[in-house]
């Protein structure tokens, strides 16, 4: 009687399957705003066996922040309302009043992005005259330039990769009908974009402080000057791009 051979039927040996193609998370926010007319896609993205080291670079933050400023763990850091005073993320009431002591906050939540070896950042944008319904257009088409430019990059390093969210599901179509625009023959991106709730995911925050920092970097609103500098500061040496890209 013979020995089936390994992995295969009687006699019959089973074909070494290819190497898996390495995996790439990218996690998405956007910023901007119909009155500016900027669309800008942020996105904080590591592989599959740099996530457990990234997520720690960014917990032995949040510990650090409840130290020094009585920011717990659990309070979800939204850039725009946490940069611009608003909630009680502290409960220290001083610290909450303090437009410095979060100013802080956010430049050690985006040295911290950049220093962990393992993180890299990017971002798209454009800006259009167009508002309304034409505004919200421009923005989809930004995102749809995003997917594009991904999924080229993913093809030329031989890499999968998957995007995640801020979301409940409930966004607009036009994030699926841009995934599913890919031809599937040839797609490097898989799946829809996969949607998850900012206060749930540390990644999601961090991609926010990306998304907006890139914002406030490229429309330079006078009232906000002190963040002019902050993403040639702290963002553009892990900046894949060296820098956002015009889509």
């Amino acid at each position: 009687m013979s020995t089936p051979a390994p992995g295969g039927s009687a006699g019959v040996p089973t074909a070494a399957l290819p190497p898996a193609a390495p995996v790439r998370l990218f996690y998405i926010d956007d910023s901007g705003a119909e009155d500016t007319g900027w669309a800008v896609f942020a996105w904080i993205e590591c592989t599959f066996p740099n996530w457990s080291n990234g997520l720690r670079a960014w917990l032995d933050l949040r510990k650090s922040l409840y130290a020094q400023y009585e920011i717990p763990p659990s309070a979800e850091l939204h850039a725009t309302q946490f940069i611009n005073g608003r909630g009680k993320p502290s409960q220290n009431p001083g610290v909450n009043m303090s437009k410095r002591a979060r100013q802080e906050v956010a430049e050690q939540a985006l040295a911290t992005i950049c220093a962990c070896a393992e993180l890299h950042v990017g971002a798209v944008y454009r800006q259009t005259p167009a508002r309304r319904k034409e505004y919200a257009a421009e923005r989809d088409a930004t995102y749809v330039g995003l997917v594009d430019h991904l999924d080229t990059r993913l093809g030329a390093a031989g890499e999968n990769g998957m995007i995640i969210m801020d979301g409940n599901g409930t966004a607009s179509g036009a994030y699926y009908a841009a995934h599913r625009g890919l031809k599937l023959s040839s797609r490097n991106l898989i799946e829809d974009p996969l949607f998850v709730p900012a206060h749930r995911s540390a990644w999601v925050q961090m991609a926010d402080f990306v998304a907006w920092t890139t914002y406030q970097g490229l429309q330079r609103h006078p009232g906000k000057r002190f963040t002019w500098d902050w993403y040639d500061r702290y963002l553009r040496a892990c900046d894949v791009n060296g820098g956002p890209v015009e889509v």
